[in-house]
Formats: C-alpha cells, sequence, structure tokens
C-alpha cells in the first residue's frame, strides 16, 4: 500500500452499520485541510453516510455521491427507502455528503461563526467553502471510500449541481458519469452575477402573476398586511427571534414559496391565518403569533447561515458580486415596490433567491455577520469555478434534468450551459419544479439514469433483459410440460 493510501486511511474514521426501515446506513468522518493549497494548516472534519438497501452491505456495488442543494445545506437524514434515495439503492452503494460547513461537516451556524470575531478573519475562513473544495473533499473521500479509487457517479440536486459541473471542469478521473437535476449553472464567459438576477427576476415575476391568478383573494390580505407593517412604529412589527418583519422582509416568502411543488398551496393557507382574532372588542388588529413564527420558520438563515453568506459569491469568477440581487431589483423596483403596490391595491409581488444586504439588519440571527457580508459582497478573487474548454471537450456521459419554468436556475442560461458541455443529454420537461427530486425523486432518478446510459450499454441492458424474459418463458414451459406429464 502506498503511503498516500495509508495516510489517507488515517484520516478516515468509519462507523458501524445501523439500520432505518429497508436501509443499511454507515457513518463516515474525513480529516482534510480547510486550504488545500496550504495542507499543513488548519483542518476541519467533513461528514458523509453511506447508504445501501438492507441486505447489500458486503456486495460490490457502484457508488453514487448525492451534492445537495444549496448553497450551506447539509444531506437528506434518511427516515426509510423511498423517493429517489429508494431508486438509487436498487444498484447503487449511495453517499450522502454534508458539504463542507453543513449538517456534521465542522458545522458553521450562528454560535459556531460568532467564535471568528474579526470580519476579515472570518471572510478569509469562508472564502474555502464554495464548490472548488468541496469537490476536492469528494475526491479525497472517494480515494478512501471506492475500491481502487474507482470511479463513481454524482447526483447533484441544484447547487450541488453546480458543484457536479465544477467536478466535471476540475477531476473528470474520478467520475463515471454525472446526473443533474435543476443543477445547470451559468458558466459562459461574461455570465455575471447581475446577468443570472436580471434573468431569475424575469422568472420571478412570471411565478407571481401564477400565484395571483389561482389565489386572487390573496391580493388585498397582502395588500392589508403590508400596509399594517408600513405603518407600524420602526416599519415592522417584531418577530419571536428579536428580528423585525417588515414590508421587503415579507417579500422573502417568494424565495419558499413560488418555486418549489405545493409553494403556493403552502405560501395561500400561510396567509389565512395572518390575524388575530379580536376576542375582546377594541383590542385592534393584530398580526397573529402563528404567522410571525411560521414566517421565521420559512426562512432558514438562523440555521443556514452560510446560504446567505455566501450565496451570491457561486456566481463569482474572478469579480466581485456587489450585492448583484439588490442592485438589480433597483430595475423593478415600479413593480416590486411593495408599499406603492399595497397602496394602489395590486398585487404586492414577492422576490426569489436573492440575498439583500438589509436582511443583515432585519434578522436578527443574521446582525453578527453584517460587516463580513459586505466584504464577501466586495471581494474579487474569487477563482475560477468552471473550465470551458474542457467542459467542451468532457468524456463523462452525463444527463440533466431541465425544469422549463425554474425559478431559481433559469432555463435560458442553463440551455446555454448545456450547449458547452459535450456529450450531455437533457430531458426538458414542465411537468415538475425546482424540485421535481424530492416531489418526484423514484421517476426523475429513473428518467436520468435511463438517459445517462451510452448505446452499447443501452444495447447490453436490453440483451439482458431479452436473456431474463427468454428464461422466464422457458421456465414456465418447462413448468407446464411437467404438470401436463403428471
Amino acid at each position: 500500500m502506498a503511503v498516500a493510501s495509508v495516510a489517507a486511511l488515517e484520516r478516515h474514521d468509519a462507523g458501524d452499520w445501523y439500520s432505518v426501515p429497508d436501509l443499511s446506513l454507515r457513518d463516515h468522518r474525513f480529516t482534510v485541510p480547510l486550504d488545500y493549497s496550504a495542507a499543513a494548516g488548519s483542518s476541519i472534519t467533513v461528514f458523509a453516510r453511506e447508504v445501501v438497501a438492507v441486505g447489500k452491505e458486503q456486495q460490490q456495488l457502484p457508488y453514487l455521491l448525492y451534492l445537495q442543494g444549496g448553497p450551506g445545506f447539509e444531506s437528506p437524514r434518511p427516515t426509510e427507502a423511498s423517493g429517489w434515495l429508494k431508486r438509487a439503492c436498487e444498484e447503487y452503494r449511495v453517499v450522502l455528503l454534508d458539504q463542507r460547513g453543513t449538517g456534521l461537516s465542522t458545522p458553521l451556524t450562528v454560535s459556531s461563526l460568532s467564535q471568528i470575531i474579526s470580519a476579515t478573519k472570518l471572510v478569509e475562513y469562508l472564502q474555502h467553502f464554495r464548490a472548488d473544495n468541496i469537490i476536492k473533499d469528494a475526491e479525497f473521500i472517494r480515494s478512501c471510500l471506492v475500491p481502487d479509487s474507482g470511479t463513481w457517479t454524482v447526483l447533484g440536486q441544484s447547487y450541488g449541481g453546480f458543484c457536479a459541473v465544477t467536478y466535471m471542469s476540475f477531476a473528470p478521473e474520478g467520475l463515471k458519469s454525472v446526473l443533474l437535476t435543476g443543477g445547470l449553472p451559468p458558466i459562459a464567459k461574461g455570465c455575471t452575477a447581475d446577468v443570472v438576477y436580471r434573468a431569475c427576476f424575469e422568472q420571478v415575476v412570471h411565478q407571481n402573476e401564477k400565484y395571483y391568478k389561482r389565489f386572487p383573494q390573496d391580493v388585498k390580505v397582502i395588500c392589508d398586511l403590508v400596509n399594517y407593517l408600513a405603518k407600524a412604529e420602526g416599519g415592522g412589527v417584531s418577530l419571536p427571534s428579536g428580528g423585525i418583519l417588515t414590508p421587503r422582509g415579507l417579500q422573502t416568502l417568494g424565495l419558499a414559496g413560488l418555486g418549489s411543488g405545493g409553494g403556493f398551496e403552502r405560501l395561500h393557507y400561510m396567509f389565512e391565518r395572518v390575524w388575530d382574532p379580536e376576542l375582546v372588542p377594541g383590542t385592534g388588529k393584530r398580526i397573529s403569533y402563528y404567522f410571525l413564527k411560521a414566517f421565521e420558520s420559512w426562512i432558514d438563515f438562523d440555521t443556514n447561515p452560510l446560504y446567505a453568506l455566501l450565496h451570491e459569491s457561486v456566481y463569482c469568477q474572478g469579480a466581485p458580486s456587489q450585492w448583484s440581487a439588490h442592485k438589480i431589483r433597483g430595475e423593478y423596483d415600479s413593480i416590486f415596490d411593495p408599499i406603492k403596490a399595497a397602496k394602489e391595491c395590486r398585487p404586492v409581488f414577492f422576490t426569489g433567491e436573492m440575498i439583500f444586504p438589509w436582511m443583515f439588519d432585519e434578522i436578527h440571527a443574521l446582525g453578527p455577520f453584517t460587516e463580513a457580508a459586505h466584504l464577501l459582497a466586495e471581494k474579487e478573487d474569487w477563482p475560477p469555478l468552471y473550465d470551458i474548454s474542457r467542459l467542451n471537450n468532457n468524456k463523462v456521459p452525463v444527463a440533466a434534468a431541465v425544469y422549463y419554468e425554474d425559478m431559481y436556475v433559469n432555463f435560458k442560461l442553463a440551455m446555454e450551459t448545456a450547449s458547452e458541455i459535450a456529450g450531455i443529454r437533457l430531458w426538458v420537461t414542465n411537468e415538475y419544479m425546482h424540485s421535481g427530486l424530492r416531489d418526484n425523486g423514484y421517476q426523475v432518478l429513473e428518467q436520468l439514469i435511463g438517459f445517462s446510459l451510452d448505446l452499447i450499454e443501452i444495447i447490453y441492458v436490453l440483451i439482458l433483459n431479452m436473456l431474463s424474459s427468454l428464461q422466464e418463458m422457458q421456465f414456465t414451459r418447462a413448468k407446464s410440460q411437467i404438470t401436463v406429464k403428471a
């Protein structure tokens, strides 16, 4: 065994198998450098959970690495064999990776980040938590888990797909195939954060129009709420966590409500309970605690602050974001001004997957990171995340589900990226929204696995199916003959 391999094994701790219904799981912890260019420096822990169907623990199965959407969100915690995971475990050994800084991978939470008092030092630390280092972690894990450091398949959902395309750009030798769901990043030269958000705002407008067409009665409810908030002392009302709900803060509900399956309905039912009943005459109108608590539960910034801190950086290569979403929103101010819309009794439009600088003032948990957020927005020396030349000459089989009405990953930009990736196979659909893998994961993954097979593999599978059918027919015929003789 090579010295490097021994060293790698010393930095890998594997737990015992345990189970949930129909699945066996095993936890892995890896010690990796915070900064791969300075391996002798600080280290962090990266966590991954190995998952197989019950009874397949010792079987020789190909590996599939799952990369979660985000940035800044951990992998799912399986409770049973269902959805895409059930389909994957039919033929793969699945690795659920908590990307660095999330879940059990040296988690960067509101409390843990508070240990770094200097905003400058916090930025220096956070710069190592983008896709370029996530795939370096993945490569290290592959060398530890996959026999003979063989290749594996990567399934990337949303931002996880962005990471997968970074993987294809800089370490394609580790990949057997790549499956993407709503995860084709904007990579074209000159495709800045401004270009991305300008395209995204157009789709957000469309989703708002659809929402109010579905629930026209919500126009008045939301206008009344915005007027109430605007007239409140300080321009808003206090939230249970200590933050403040303002009209522009209310608009951020679109992030979770407008772009996923069932989101429209959940948003509507939330507004059904916006007001407290007036139990004592004369007490006046009040926003219910139920609504305020529901609002905060929709916004995950208190549990996953990395999303707010690093979101715009996923679009940065050698240039700053400079609060791009906030800047582009200004171009649509006549449409997205909530107070003006409420006064005119017209639909108050929600925003989408955008982070704004004022969030660090209004969301209590983000307050301590305000200075660091501004420094990140001005940071210019972000390294490249994609190699277009290598993608143009890609040899890795790639299949991508592209959602026509995707509010988070713009369809037009996704198709431009697809044109740069040699050999990619696309499944373009309006049957699902961005949350297709969550809404009907078994079917979505089944479709992608079929798309990822090359012609030789397809013929091989067809032959196997034909042979299986012939064997079954011969067995049935033989059984019938035996019955007749008897």
